[in-house]
C-alpha cells in the first residue's frame, strides 16, 4: 500500500528542494515518487501533512559505541593527551554495564534519525548491537601500536577481531598516526588493497600531533611517558603529521576525522595525494576536548567532501547529527543545504551504501526525518521526528 506525506519543504539533497512537495512510499520505506504540488492535483488518496523539514536520515561518520559507559566521566577541555589518559584509565567496566549503555547509545541514535554509522572498536563487545540495530554500521576495527617490533603481531590480533563481526561491514583501519608505526601502516594499507576496502582515521586533532611529526616536541611525549613507551627509534619527518602518513594509504578511500589543526598546505597535499579522501568533522568533540573548532571556512574553499561525527559519549553529551549541524550553523554560519549534504549524501557516500541511504530518491529506502527550520533555513532545535 502507498502512503503519501507532505510538508512546509522536502530536502531530498540531490536535487532542488520542493516547497510543499509530497513523497510516496511503500510499507517497505521505499520511496516510489517525488511531488511537487503541481504534480500531486489528481492525488485521490489521503496526504498526511507535516509542518516543518523532511529531510532523508542522517549519517554519523564516526562514533566509538563502545566507549558509551564514559558519558559524563571525563573532564571537559583537558586536551587530547590527557583526554586520552582519561580514556585509558576508565574504559574497562563490567560487560554488562557496558552492553547497557551501547544498547541506549544505538537506540538513541535511531530516534535522533541516524539510520548509519561508521563506528570504531577496539574489542567485539558491539558485535551483538549491530547485529540487531535498525542501523547500517560500518565496523572500524583500529589497529593501534607505535612500536614497530610489534607490527606484525597487533595486525594478526586486529584481523582475529574482525572475523568476529562477519558478516556484518567491518575494515581494519589504523586509530592515529602517533600511535601506528609506519609498518603497522603498510599492513593495514595492504590488508585494505585485498578486501577492497574503506579507511578511517583520527587527524590533526590536536597542535601536539604536528609538533611530534616535526620535531619530536610538545605534549605526546608525556603521553608515551606515561604509556610506559620507549620512542628512541623514532626520527621525525619536519612536516606535518598527514604529510607524514597519508603517503602510506593513498590508493583508498579514507575518512580523516576531527581535522581540528589541519592547515591549507595539509588540504592541498591530501588532495593531491588521495582523490578519495573525506573530511570528518566533530565539533561538539573538538570543543568538548581542545576547546577548538576546525578551520571549515577553509575546507568549504577548498571543497573538498565533508562529513559529520559525533565522536563518542566519552566526549559528547549525546549521538545527534542534527546537534552537530547546529553547532556549525551557530559558529561557522555553514548554509543548511551544505549541512545537510554532509549529513546525509556524503556519508552514505563513503560508507558506499549511496545506492540507498543519503538522499531522497526514487528506489531508495533513505528514511526520513522531520525538523524544524526557520524562514530563511536555520535549524531551529535539536528534535528530530522520525517519519519511517
Amino acid at each position: 500500500m502507498l502512503k503519501y506525506i507532505s510538508a512546509d519543504w522536502i530536502f531530498p539533497v540531490t536535487s532542488k528542494p520542493i516547497k510543499n512537495g509530497i513523497i510516496v512510499f511503500n510499507d517497505k520505506g521505499e520511496v516510489k515518487a517525488i511531488l511537487t504540488p503541481e504534480d500531486a492535483t489528481d492525488i485521490k488518496e489521503d496526504i498526511v501533512a507535516y509542518k516543518g523539514a523532511i529531510i532523508p536520515g542522517l549519517i554519523n561518520t564516526h562514533c566509538h559505541l563502545e566507549l558509551s559507559h564514559l558519558l559524563a566521566k571525563i573532564p571537559e577541555h583537558t586536551g587530547l593527551v590527557k583526554f586520552v589518559q582519561h580514556i585509558i584509565k576508565n574504559r574497562n567496566a563490567e560487560v554488562a554495564e557496558i552492553e547497557n549503555a551501547m544498547y541506549r547509545a544505538d537506540a538513541a541514535m535511531y530516534q535522533n534519525g541516524i539510520v548509519a554509522v561508521g563506528d570504531i572498536s577496539n574489542q567485539t563487545v558491539s558485535r551483538k548491537i549491530k547485529s540487531n540495530s535498525s542501523i547500517y554500521y560500518h565496523t572500524f576495527i583500529e589497529a593501534m601500536g607505535f612500536n614497530p617490533e610489534r607490527a606484525e603481531a597487533i595486525m594478526e590480533h586486529a584481523r582475529l577481531t574482525k572475523t568476529h563481526f562477519d558478516p556484518l561491514p567491518a575494515s581494519i583501519v589504523p586509530h592515529a598516526p602517533y600511535s601506528v608505526s609506519a609498518e603497522l601502516f603498510n599492513l593495514i594499507e595492504r590488508e585494505a588493497e585485498k578486501d577492497n576496502n574503506i579507511l578511517s582515521v583520527h587527524n590533526q586533532e590536536s597542535s601536539a600531533e604536528d609538533a611530534f611529526f616535526r620535531d619530536k616536541t610538545g605534549d605526546f611525549l608525556k603521553l608515551y611517558e606515561f604509556l610506559g613507551l620507549d620512542i628512541h627509534f623514532f626520527q621525525p619527518a619536519g612536516k606535518s603529521s598527514l604529510q607524514t602518513w597519508l603517503p602510506y594509504v593513498n590508493r583508498h578511500k579514507t575518512l580523516l576525522v576531527h581535522n581540528t589543526f589541519t592547515q591549507e598546505a595539509d588540504i592541498a597535499f591530501a588532495e593531491a595525494q588521495n582523490p578519495n579522501v573525506y573530511w570528518c568533522l566533530c565539533p561538539q568533540a573538538n570543543l568538548y576536548i581542545e576547546h577548538a573548532l576546525p578551520d571549515v571556512d577553509l575546507l568549504r574553499k577548498s571543497t573538498v567532501k565533508i562529513t559529520l561525527g559525533t565522536d563518542s559519549l566519552a566526549s559528547n553529551q549525546q549521538l545527534n547529527i542534527l546537534a552537530e549541524m547546529i553547532i556549525l550553523q551557530e559558529q561557522k554560519q555553514v548554509p543548511f543545504e551544505e549541512l545537510l549534504r554532509w549529513a546525509t549524501y556524503n556519508g552514505a557516500q563513503f560508507l558506499g551504501v549511496e545506492n540507498q541511504l543519503g538522499s531522497i530518491e526514487v528506489g531508495k529506502k533513505p528514511g526520513l526525518n522531520l525538523i524544524q527550520i526557520s524562514a530563511d533555513w536555520k535549524i531551529l532545535n535539536d528534535q528530530v521526528e522520525k517519519i519511517i
